[in-house]
């Protein structure tokens, strides 16, 4: 296939670009403060931490469907403006708990919840909205700045935190949020969205029994969810007892483990940055298949560390499951927003995003078959899991696409 030359990107999504940016850059800084004020200042202990990530990532669980809806009723920049002044609104008031000595670990974790509906409107509305602000052949260029983004924030961010937490305390680290947040949202405000015709009236039920149906129908969309849902449950088996496996195992120290997880990061911006390119040289279908294909092949590898304990290839593990995603998410993120009528995209996206629902099921059994079978026989359960997802896509009609299909209005 002859490669094609880069489409350059309108000025209206490189402001939803820079605000996702800022958004998602907030979002973590947040996130990786949050813990570290718990400790150091409010003396948590490991099950107040853990529930504090539990109240940031509840929200996936209770909000996805209902903002899916109002994505595709009313105005998608609106709500993604409006949810992100709410996390405005709960950054400003740690700020001024920290202030007055009023901060306590639940409220801590309260505003975190709060502070979490930013991260569900962005990750239901933008892909919906993406699509009307660029032309069809611009679709993917346009998600790979996208997860690009939240690539560099996920990567930096809890850097940023912990840095500012250690130097100069909770109150720098929350600013810095807050002003993030604030400078994100002021970008959607000026961001013109062009008008969607007005829906029917009906029952939000009935709008949903709509948007599931489409899904569960759809001989390509199904498919796409059934291997991110295993997908998701794979990588958190494995994540569930990488560390002590790490200490335990492999003989590694704090430092290697930090450098192994690191190249996880690293393959996610790898990722981002050649997905384009990437997609202008492959068949679209064979550039769908390979996220989940590295998977499987990270998992070999990983299972390979039983005999050649070495932090190099379990950094090589990490960084294939760093590139992999992110190649999925952009090329099933153009797929998903090419063949969805536009007044299903909200409603899809929730959806899609409800396939983070296995992260927990995977913990789980991770955590189950650990203490019960060791810490090796997860890696081989891990590894059949991501086995499984590749199966179900390389045997789905998605991986025979030549290219992306036609866009559906």
């Amino acid at each position: 296939m002859r490669p094609q030359s880069p489409t350059r990107l309108p000025p209206g999504f490189n402001r939803l670009a820079w605000s996702n940016l800022s958004a998602q850059s907030a979002e973590q800084i947040g996130l990786a403060a949050a813990p570290l004020v718990a400790v150091l200042a409010l003396g948590a202990g490991a099950g107040e931490t853990g529930l504090l990530q539990t109240a940031a990532t509840l929200p996936f669980l209770l909000m996805a469907i209902p903002t899916g809806l109002l994505a595709d009723r009313y105005s998608r920049r609106n709500l993604m403006a409006a949810a992100e002044s709410v996390r405005v609104l709960s950054l400003l008031a740690i700020l001024a708990l920290l202030y007055f000595d009023l901060l306590t670990w639940p409220l801590l974790a309260i505003l975190g919840f709060l502070g979490a509906t930013g991260t569900v409107a962005y990750g239901v509305a933008a892909p919906a909205l993406v699509p009307t602000l660029v032309p069809p052949d611009a679709l993917a260029a346009a998600n790979a700045r996208i997860e690009l983004a939240r690539t560099v924030a996920f990567t930096a961010g809890p850097a940023l935190a912990g840095t500012l937490v250690g130097w100069a305390g909770a109150a720098p680290a929350f600013a810095l949020a807050a002003a993030l947040s604030i400078w994100a949202t002021l970008l959607l405000a000026g961001l013109r969205e062009p008008p969607r015709p007005p829906q029917p009236k009906r029952h939000p039920l009935q709008d949903l029994r709509v948007g599931a149906r489409f899904m569960a129908t759809h001989a390509l969309l199904l498919p796409v969810f059934a291997t991110q849902f295993v997908f998701n449950m794979a990588f958190f088996i494995l994540l569930a007892v990488y560390v002590p496996y790490a200490v335990d195992a492999l003989r590694l120290s704090a430092s290697e483990i930090g450098m192994t997880l690191a190249t996880y990061g690293i393959g996610m911006i790898v990722g981002a940055l050649l997905t384009g390119r990437v997609l202008r040289v492959l068949r679209f279908g064979t550039v769908i298949a390979l996220g989940p294909i590295a998977g499987a092949v990270a998992a070999l590898i990983m299972l390979a560390t039983m005999w050649l304990p070495s932090p190099l290839v379990a950094g090589l593990s990490f960084f294939l499951l760093g590139v992999g995603p992110i190649v999925w998410v952009i090329s099933t993120t153009t797929l998903r927003q090419s063949v969805t009528p536009q007044d299903l995209l909200g409603r899809i996206s929730a959806i899609n995003i409800l396939a983070y629902g296995a992260r927990p099921i995977g913990a789980g059994i991770g955590a189950f078959v650990g203490s019960q079978l060791g810490l090796e026989a997860c890696l081989f359960a891990a590894a059949a899991a991501f086995a499984i997802q590749a199966g179900i896509i390389l045997m789905s009609p998605v991986v025979r696409l030549e290219r992306q299909p036609e866009f559906v209005k």
